[in-house]
C-alpha cells in the first residue's frame, strides 16, 4: 500500500474498496498500477483498458493484463455482469459520451468506482473568478492543450449516476489523498464515487 500511496495516493485510497479477490475492470488503466497492486495485495484479477500507446509498456512489463481501446467506441467487448467492480479513475472528463459510457459501465459490473477532479473546488471558483481558467494539481492543463472535456462536480455526477441505473453507495472528496468531511464540496479536489447497480425490480 506504501509503494502506491507513493504513486497516487488517491489510487491507495480507492484500493481498500474493491473487495478481495474481486474480478476488475480498469478503465483507462495507465501503466497498470492499480491492477497490479489489487493482484498483488487482494488477489484480484481482470483487466485494463487504455489507449495510450506510450502507456501499454507499462502493463506488460508490470504483468497486467492490458486491451488496447478506445473508450469513446463503448464497451461492446464485454459481456453483461462480467465484472465484480469496474474502476474509472480520473479519466470520465476526458471523455465525449460520459452517459452511454456509464451505461455500459452499470451493464458489465456489478459495481463501478468513479472519480474525477471536482470543478466546484474553492481554488477552481476563485480563479474563475479572477477571469482565468483554473490549473491545479488534478487539472495540470491550459485551457488551450487540456486533454480533459467535460467539467463536473460532486451533485453534477450523483444526478447522472441515478439516470443511468446506478446508485450511489458511498461518496467521499479527497485533497491530495485524504477524505474531507467539512464542505466536501468547497474543499475537495477530487470526488470519489462508490456506486452499485440498480435493481430493475426494486429500483434501489
Amino acid at each position: 500500500m506504501q509503494k502506491l500511496r507513493e504513486l497516487r495516493a488517491d489510487l491507495a485510497f480507492i484500493a481498500n474498496w474493491v473487495p478481495e479477490k474481486a474480478h476488475v475492470l480498469d478503465l483507462g488503466c495507465g501503466d497498470g498500477a492499480m491492477l497490479e497492486h489489487l493482484w498483488l495485495t487482494k488477489g484480484c484479477t481482470g483487466y485494463g483498458v487504455d489507449i495510450d500507446d506510450d502507456k501499454i509498456p507499462g502493463c506488460v512489463s508490470r504483468g497486467v493484463a492490458v486491451i488496447q481501446h478506445d473508450l469513446e467506441k463503448g464497451l461492446h467487448l464485454f459481456a453483461d455482469n462480467a465484472f465484480d467492480t469496474v474502476l474509472f479513475l480520473s479519466a470520465l472528463q476526458m471523455m465525449r459520451n460520459v452517459e452511454d459510457l456509464l451505461r455500459d459501465i452499470a451493464r458489465v459490473g456489478n459495481e463501478a468506482i468513479v472519480s474525477f477532479p471536482n470543478f466546484a473546488y474553492w481554488q477552481n471558483r476563485l480563479t474563475l473568478l479572477t477571469g482565468r481558467m483554473p490549473v491545479t494539481r488534478e487539472l495540470p492543463y491550459a485551457w488551450y492543450d487540456t486533454p480533459n472535456l467535460r467539467c463536473a462536480t460532486i451533485s453534477d455526477f450523483e444526478e447522472l449516476a441515478n439516470q443511468v441505473g446506478l446508485m450511489v453507495t458511498d461518496c467521499v472528496a479527497l485533497r491530495y489523498g485524504e477524505p474531507v468531511s467539512f464542505l466536501r464540496n468547497w474543499r475537495g479536489t477530487l470526488a470519489v464515487f462508490r456506486l452499485k447497480k440498480r435493481s430493475p425490480l426494486s429500483g434501489r
